[in-house]
């Protein structure tokens, strides 16, 4: 989603690129690593789901979730009770994690099994993770996260209660560390595979939208929204 769509909220100046960091310059394949910002947001924005990635009682945990941006910062939200959220709700420091998204835009098929591959883009950002207590930044996360989804939708759908909102914990992430990876192209044979009698080649991977199907209980009156059927 470009950015003019999102609301905006008081973050780091932006930049061109981010800066590269010990950890978000990959040891393998640097040549596929990137820190353009535009091209990370354009990940990020096309994803519905992200994994965090947390330490819990010393070992490693990682979650599936719903995210959302604003500006230069992501929102997770979950219940009150969940583990990571609770964590960074006890402590002003927050909660050091690592968020992910990938897309597979591709099957690499080569003639060896070694050369195997996809056709990617993925993002990691690393950081400290904050518990968000302010009740405008809370609505604004919570917005981004159903805009994540569906362009459009959140002004289209009944905001949450005072009881909805007791009952969802929302931390934010600053986009400060963080970094793309992409693969695109064939298969990396080697010479002397070039004559071996296998298929070889990229299969895509597409993505789409099918009919929206209404719920049993809608009114046949209400039609499908404008901005469904510009999926």
């Amino acid at each position: 989603m470009p950015d003019t769509e999102r609301p905006q909220t008081p973050g780091p100046d932006a930049v061109a690129a981010y800066e590269p960091t010990g950890r978000t310059v990959p040891t393998r394949s640097r040549e596929r690593a990137g820190y353009d910002r535009a091209q990370i947001h354009s990940i990020l924005d096309e994803a519905y789901v992200c994994h965090l990635g947390f330490v819990r009682d010393g070992a490693p945990v990682v979650l599936p979730t719903l995210f959302g941006r604003v500006g230069e910062r992501l929102y997770v939200h979950g219940s009150t009770g969940s583990r990571p959220l609770r964590a960074a709700g006890k402590s002003s420091d927050g909660l050091a994690v690592c968020l992910t998204v990938t897309h597979v835009d591709g099957l690499v098929l080569a003639r060896s099994a070694f050369h195997h591959s996809l056709n990617y883009r993925s993002v990691v950002v690393h950081g400290i993770a904050h518990a968000v207590t302010d009740p405008e930044e809370r609505r604004t996360a919570l917005d981004a996260i159903v805009e994540q989804v569906v362009p459009g939708r959140s002004r289209d759908s009944r905001p949450a209660d005072e009881k909805e909102l007791a009952a969802t914990a929302v931390l934010r992430l600053d986009l400060r560390e963080a970094s793309a990876k992409v693969r695109t192209g064939g298969p990396n044979d080697d010479p002397e595979d070039l004559g071996l009698p296998h298929w070889t080649g990229v299969v895509p991977l597409t993505h789409g939208f099918a009919a929206p199907v209404p719920a049993a209980d809608l009114d046949p009156a209400i039609p499908v929204p404008d901005y469904l059927k510009a999926l």
